[in-house]
């Protein structure tokens, strides 16, 4: 039986992972901020732990609960959008520190233990944007999330090339516009269709694609 960990599964997009992977019997492993999300997970039967990636005491918690656990499949879902300001409004502090740490500095204290408990040859995905491109940039809104995501980018990139000596393929995606809290009900794509587009292109994953940039159907965007 094949395994997944799911970081950031509370609800949307990563819950709907959860829900995807335990229908098609793989283990799930999947973390999540509160009680009410830990029930919603415990219900599909994944093992459900608490976790913030802000966290610093995080990456040790996780890397007990996986340790040993020889993943197929570790995916990064935790993110915040944050104030939707445009450039050249400058953002409150605050408002850039919440959205760095958890967008920047939450993968980027999560991919060791995340690494630590995938088998070799396994697949770590991280759930970026395509807002973090800036070859596909024609707009300037929400210009602090726009900048965490690029910043991830980059930490994928790194993270690709280290991982890269287990045969770890490590790679960053957009889950297109999805009707979730984040993304609104004028979006495109369902958070089902886009998980399981996600899904099918996770499968697709080779050697080729460590550190890339794609979108949820496989297309390469530009950095």
């Amino acid at each position: 039986m094949k395994s997944v960990l799911i970081v950031g599964a509370s609800r949307g997009i990563g819950l709907e992972f959860a829900t995807q992977y335990a229908a098609n019997n793989w283990n799930v492993f999947a973390t999540a901020r509160d009680e009410a999300g830990l029930g919603r997970l415990r219900a599909l039967g994944a093992d459900a732990l608490m976790l913030d990636v802000t966290d610093p005491a995080a990456p040790a918690r996780l890397a007990e609960r996986v340790a040993g656990k020889d993943l197929d499949l570790a995916i990064i879902n935790a993110g915040t959008f944050g104030p939707r300001l445009a450039a050249p409004d400058a953002p409150a502090m605050d408002d850039f520190d919440a959205v760095m740490h958890t967008n920047v500095f939450g993968p980027m204290q999560m991919l060791l233990p995340m690494a630590q408990g995938l088998k070799d040859g396994g697949k770590l995905a991280v759930l970026s944007s395509k807002m973090g491109s800036k070859g596909a940039r024609t707009s300037a809104g929400g210009w602090v999330y726009r900048a965490s995501k690029a910043a991830v980018n980059s930490v994928v990139k790194d993270a690709s090339i280290i991982l890269a000596s287990r045969s770890i393929t490590c790679a960053a995606f957009h889950p297109g516009w999805v009707k979730t809290d984040m993304g609104g009900a004028d979006a495109d794509l369902t958070v089902q269709e886009s998980v399981s587009s996600l899904r099918h292109t996770f499968l697709q994953l080779a050697a080729e694609h460590n550190g890339g940039f794609f979108d949820y159907d496989g297309t390469p965007i530009p950095w």
